[in-house]
């Protein structure tokens, strides 16, 4: 009786790259598409730059915020007030989908050179 004494391989097959860089390629595609969407599809926020009760427009409300919830808080008051622009929410949709992409070409490429994802060259 014949046994077969191969040595397991720990290289993924090649079509995993492949789907990795087909997987990147989708998420920049759709992406530039939400981001697009949002963009042209956002309602522009009301102009509200003669009223005295938000924070951009009045020193006194910005130093309460600040006194309430500290420089963090006062922060994330901008944030907020900026994430109503719908040209501010597309950046933030197609800066995350370049970062997750770039993540798929990269396992993408060091599958392709037979590493093993984290680990170290030594």
């Amino acid at each position: 009786m014949a046994t077969n004494h191969r040595a397991p391989t720990t290289n993924p097959p090649p079509e995993a790259g492949a789907r990795l860089r087909t997987i990147g390629v989708l998420i920049l595609l759709l992406g530039l598409a939400g981001a697009g969407l949002v963009y042209w599809t956002g309602a522009p926020p009301k102009d509200l730059s003669d009223d005295v009760s938000t924070a951009e427009t009045s020193k006194k409300v910005a130093r309460d915020i600040e006194l309430n919830f500290g420089k963090m808080g006062l922060l994330m008051n901008d944030f907020s007030e900026d994430l109503k622009h719908p040209g501010v929410r597309a950046v933030l949709i197609l800066a995350g989908s370049i970062l997750v992409a770039s993540g798929c070409f990269y396992f993408a490429r060091l599958l392709a050179h037979g590493k093993q994802p984290g680990a170290a060259d030594v």
